[in-house]
């Protein structure tokens, strides 16, 4: 399978229980951004940032992680030197 073919397939496999797995947290933590009385302040600041922080984690891993998967298997023909990760990245930026 291209490695193109392989990142949208499991792109879709795994799109629904990425997408259900935050929005439960999202929901769970919603409290704490809501949060009202002593402490308040402390709740909602760390509510916030955990909020944008799992919708920022969401997006990554649904679009980000398939497309950094088709870029270094590029990278990586068969029978070729494999080079680190880091060497790879350095030439993707280029």
């Amino acid at each position: 399978m291209r490695p193109i073919d392989a990142a949208v397939q499991a792109a879709r496999l795994r799109f629904r229980p990425i997408v259900m797995t935050s929005i439960a947290f999202v929901f769970g933590v919603l409290p704490l951004t809501f949060a009202t009385g002593a402490g308040a302040g402390a709740r909602r600041s760390m509510g916030t940032g955990v909020v944008g922080g799992m919708l920022v984690a969401t997006f990554v891993a649904t679009i980000f992680v398939p497309l950094f998967f088709t870029v270094f298997s590029r990278q990586l023909r068969p029978g070729e030197r494999k080079e680190s990760a880091v060497a790879l990245a350095k030439e993707a930026a280029t």
